[in-house]
């Protein structure tokens, strides 16, 4: 198999990465956790687990993931976020993949936990998820949120499933979204196009009849329709925040 590294990004992680960095300790030939100023022993807890840590600043979560994906020793990468953990069957899949790989880079399913269960519908589910690659042929954008690898060449599946077992609450998980509308808002409101009142009613509006009904989200039950509804939200108040931005600059 052809020797890989797994980078994980991390700031205050340390009540839940270990299951991330067990899910990969016989599959990788290195770790590498990239942490930013963490205060809660997230560091010592990474190192006792065989990782490499590097202390280093916030430039955002694009910027910070390719600056973990350029630090590690081999070319091929896989990137994890700190409350995701590799399946079994999607370790087999790796492994088998990079035998002699067919591609440069690879997408696999994520299953995302929310409210006490693992989503299969709707939004949260297959979440296609472009993690493994050869840094050469892919990178990830420089975008402040919803990051993304950038890979010109065909990209092939892995079967097996990326587990998201993020432990937040509900109350954490809104204020997270908060965040991530506003630099959303940052990023889309500066090519000036004016936000009217139909965009705001349809985006959610269509988003939901998407997820719920089209994607079958209904089947998730009440976490399903929890959230399907927060993404919706989600989608109006991005719009309404790029139009107060462009109020005040007038």
């Amino acid at each position: 198999m052809i020797p890989f590294s797994v980078v994980i990004i991390s700031k205050n992680e340390a009540a839940t990465i270990i299951p991330c960095l067990e899910s990969v300790a016989a599959l990788a030939d290195e770790i590498v956790v990239l942490d930013s100023g963490s205060t809660d022993g997230t560091q010592a807890v990474c190192a006792a687990h065989g990782a490499r840590v590097i202390d280093t600043d916030w430039p955002g979560f694009g910027v910070q993931k390719q600056r973990a994906v350029d630090a590690a020793r081999n070319d091929w990468v896989l990137c994890l976020d700190a409350d995701e953990r590799v399946s079994p069957a999607l370790a087999d899949s790796l492994k088998q993949a990079l035998v002699a790989p067919q591609f440069r880079a690879f997408r696999f399913a994520r299953a995302n936990r929310f409210l006490g269960r693992y989503l299969r519908h709707g939004e949260g589910y297959p979440d296609w998820s472009l993690r493994l690659f050869d840094r050469r042929a892919a990178r990830w954008s420089a975008d402040a949120v919803h990051e993304k690898v950038v890979c010109e060449a065909p990209v092939g599946t892995l079967a097996g499933d990326l587990l998201h077992d993020s432990a937040e609450t509900l109350e954490n998980y809104l204020t997270k979204q908060n965040r991530y509308t506003s630099l959303a808002a940052d990023m889309a409101g500066s090519d000036g196009r004016p936000v009217s009142v139909g965009r705001l009613i349809a985006s959610p509006l269509l988003r939901f009849i998407k997820f719920y009904f089209l994607r079958r989200g209904f089947l998730d039950g009440l976490p399903g329709l929890v959230h399907i509804a927060i993404g919706c939200f989600n989608s109006f108040v991005k719009y309404a925040k790029i139009r107060e931005r462009q109020l005040r600059r007038g």
